[in-house]
């Protein structure tokens, strides 16, 4: 059903040292992200801009994004095509280039998602299944840059068998 949905966000800078922004050093980068009914996250910027590395950043919390809605687009795929998915885990990579201007932009997103099948037969499926929710996710239809995936399907052990990788 086409339609328009909003999501909102609550962003409180926990930065302020007692002088505010009143230099570039002179402030924290931490961050608490809040939406209703979910649990608060601690984020900063990057550590190569003065974040704290113990908090998520944005360029973290934007991959965790595409491969989260990948994931679930995937999910919806596999059930569509009959495929039985048993265990799905993604190393994503996301690639942010400096231009020398103080801005950037990512240039590249490669989700490597590693998919356990339930059979030998659901492994062309499951492995098309992916293009399809390439289509399908939200995220990566909003962003300017690739977002590849390179997915590895394995099929779920029977006694006596061992997995098979495709």
């Amino acid at each position: 059903m086409p339609g328009t949905h909003e999501y909102t966000v609550d962003i409180d800078w926990q930065g302020n040292l007692g002088t505010g922004t009143s230099g570039y050093r002179d402030y924290s980068r931490q961050v608490e992200i809040r939406s209703i009914a979910a649990d608060p996250i601690a984020g900063s910027a990057d550590k190569p801009f003065r974040g704290d590395p113990e908090r998520w950043n944005p360029e973290q919390l934007l991959l965790a994004a595409l491969a989260q809605c990948h994931l679930l687009s995937y999910l919806y795929a596999a059930v569509t095509a009959g495929v039985v998915v048993t265990d799905y885990r993604d190393a994503a990579v996301g690639t942010l280039t400096e231009d020398g201007a103080a801005s950037g932009a990512f240039t590249d997103v490669l989700l490597r998602p590693v998919v356990t099948v339930a059979s030998a037969e659901m492994v062309e499926a499951a492995t098309a299944a992916h293009a399809e929710a390439h289509r399908l996710c939200f995220i990566a239809n909003s962003v300017n840059f690739p977002v590849r995936h390179e997915p590895t399907i394995l099929v779920a052990e029977s006694p006596g068998v061992g997995s098979v990788t495709a």
